[in-house]
């Protein structure tokens, strides 16, 4: 089945302004079967994508969802004029128990397709870290009340995982950026996008 006939699950991330729309989406999203799990997050947006997302903000909420579909209707009906992003997961390259607390998700996108061979070699590369959790392959939905100036190419091709570590956040950072070097040792060019780090577990 497709992807527009089949729900997803995957990763929301909603700019957190301290506003009225912001409290009432988290409110809802609190309440809410199809919100697994809810975070206040800081985010930290590469170089790389910056230019296609001027508008992004500092803090955000960042939920995980079983159903895309009615996250995107969530957002609808809360669009800021920071962008908040939907990371549908289309592939699970794999998902384990891990020591510690997730307190770090990395997200990047993959510049040259998604052959069957790249996403193996991905998968091959980050299974080798102890402290990534899960690692997923999917696409990416944005929202907001102002279209971006240069539209992102590589919405198709974004990997997102979920790291475990009692260090700062700066040290898994780090961490996830040696792996990220590992990949493009193969020939793959594995960008970041954004990362985010927990600093609070609101659900």
């Amino acid at each position: 089945m497709s992807s527009e006939e089949t729900p997803l699950n995957g990763y929301v991330c909603a700019p957190y302004l301290h506003n009225h729309d912001s409290i009432e989406l988290k409110d809802t999203w609190s309440r809410s079967k199809n919100i697994e799990d809810m975070y206040f997050v800081t985010a930290t947006f590469s170089n790389e994508s910056k230019p296609y997302f001027t508008d992004c903000a500092n803090h955000y909420l960042l939920a995980k969802f079983k159903d895309d579909k009615k996250t995107m209707k969530d957002l609808s009906k809360h669009q800021f004029e920071k962008t908040s992003f939907v990371f549908s997961m289309d592939d699970d390259l794999f998902e384990r128990e891990v020591d510690g607390l997730m307190n770090f998700v990395s997200v990047y996108y993959l510049e040259y397709g998604d052959s069957v061979e790249d996403i193996s070699e991905v998968a091959r590369v980050v299974a080798k870290r102890n402290k990534v959790g899960r690692a997923c392959l999917g696409h990416m939905n944005i929202y907001s009340t102002e279209p971006p100036k240069f539209t992102f190419p590589y919405n198709k091709n974004i990997v997102v995982l979920e790291v475990s570590s009692d260090k700062s956040h700066q040290s898994v950072n780090q961490y996830c950026e040696k792996t990220r070097r590992d990949i493009c040792r193969k020939g793959i060019t594995m960008t970041n996008l954004v990362g985010l780090s927990v600093l609070e577990k609101l659900k």
